[in-house]
């Protein structure tokens, strides 16, 4: 398993229900970035299309609904046909269309990889105004490369839900994808605060792409970055990129780094001598934990998960 990877991240301001104008500038910016040497291209959450919802509109007359494709489809073949020719893997957001369902619809991250499309990430959590039109998926997504294992998460995912990191991390991963849409409205905090806390707690690179400039209405940071452990244990430090919220920021740019995953040791993972050999992490008793939530009501399925 190879440690040093270069990674580019793309702070990008799609154009509004402009899919093709999208699709060609990623494409671009593969080029560009396959050029310099990347191994691993992220663009923001909802990429391909914009991210706006207009709230007012029913379903079947919202962008989102007129936009969406399947995974594979259209436009994840368009990536793929790059990534197959020079080798690497690109992570992008988008509205997807379940294939059995034509009404029903995702906030996905498609990845795909060397051998063409590898999968969509469907949003397991969804924020306001985002359920107005899609449904919440139900399943996390690894995808294997010559890295190790790499996880994938869409904005809320990462920054209210420490659970999925936590089982990436645990189950290998050294990188955790975020495709994400942290707008101004959101504050300046909670997405900063969070990704330098998880990249330190579970010891891995938090690779964040992020929407950059005003999309319909809302105006967002821009400011990707790439974080992960620094040299010293359970520090951490800015590879590429800027801070969420940083004015230097605020623009259309692609940030890359190389960076040794081997910081990555995930040592709260890795048997402890000291307890024989137990691990310091500890899912069976969580697992008690969550069971006893999912006796009280609150926690139960609900229309939106079906």
């Amino acid at each position: 398993m190879r440690d040093a990877i270069k990674i580019s991240t793309v702070s990008f301001n799609a154009k509004w229900g402009d899919k093709q104008s999208n699709l060609s500038r990623m494409k671009g910016y593969i080029e560009q970035a396959v050029s310099e040497g990347a191994n691993l291209i992220v663009f923001p959450e909802m990429a391909l299309t914009g991210y706006d919802d207009e709230k007012e509109k029913t379903l079947k007359d919202k962008m989102q609904y007129r936009e969406a494709e399947t995974i594979p489809g259209e436009s994840s073949d368009e990536i793929a046909k790059l990534t197959k020719k020079y080798g690497v893997y690109v992570v992008f957001g988008m509205p997807e269309r379940d294939r059995d369902d034509y009404d029903k619809l995702y906030n996905s991250a498609c990845v795909c990889g060397p051998d063409g499309v590898i999968g969509g990430y469907r949003k397991i959590h969804l924020p306001y105004p985002e359920y107005h039109w899609a449904k919440r998926g139900e399943k996390p997504l690894i995808f294997d490369t010559q890295w190790g294992p790499i996880g994938v998460g869409i904005c809320y995912d990462t920054y209210c839900f420490p659970e999925q990191m936590r089982y990436y991390a645990a189950k290998g991963c050294r990188i955790h994808v975020n495709c994400t849409a942290h707008a101004k409205c959101h504050g300046e905090t909670i997405a900063r605060t969070t990704v330098e806390a998880y990249a330190a707690m579970n010891q891995m690179f938090i690779v964040s792409s992020n929407l950059a400039g005003l999309d319909l209405y809302n105006d967002f940071w821009g400011s990707s970055s790439i974080v992960g452990p620094g040299s010293d244990k359970f520090s951490v430090a800015y590879y590429a990129g800027y801070p969420f919220s940083d004015l230097r920021g605020h623009i259309d740019k692609m940030f890359s780094a190389i960076i040794d995953l081997g910081l990555a040791t995930r040592s709260i993972f890795e048997p402890n001598p000291g307890i024989d050999n137990a691990t310091d992490y500890r899912p069976q008793l969580y697992k008690r934990f969550f069971d006893e939530l999912l006796l009280d009501s609150k926690f139960l399925r609900t229309e939106y998960d079906v």
